[in-house]
């Protein structure tokens, strides 16, 4: 899903904590910023600033889905989607 995609960190909450995502992200040469669930153990240390970050991507996320085209995903095509999804984001700047 993220080939072509180049990121240096990827910043995901406990429940993509696994030692299959850990490896994938670092033959990348990118950073997991992964909370280790509770029951890891030994618990793997996590960038706590960085992940403060995954807040504003969550407001984006919740803001964008007040729109119905984009909630429900009207569109059929994945350029649509993009589309759309380009402009509710201009319209939530221009607010």
């Amino acid at each position: 899903m993220l080939d072509g995609i180049e990121f240096s960190a990827l910043l995901a909450d406990k429940a993509f904590d696994s030692n299959a995502i850990r490896i994938l992200i670092a033959e990348r040469g990118a950073v997991a910023v992964i909370p280790s669930k509770a029951n890891r153990s030994p618990p793997i240390p996590h960038d706590a600033e960085m992940y403060k970050w995954r807040h504003l991507v969550e407001n984006f996320f919740c803001k964008i889905k007040e729109f119905r085209r984009i909630a429900t995903r009207y569109d059929k095509t994945d350029t649509s989607f993009a589309a759309a999804i380009n402009l509710v984001a201009t319209v939530l700047v221009t607010r």
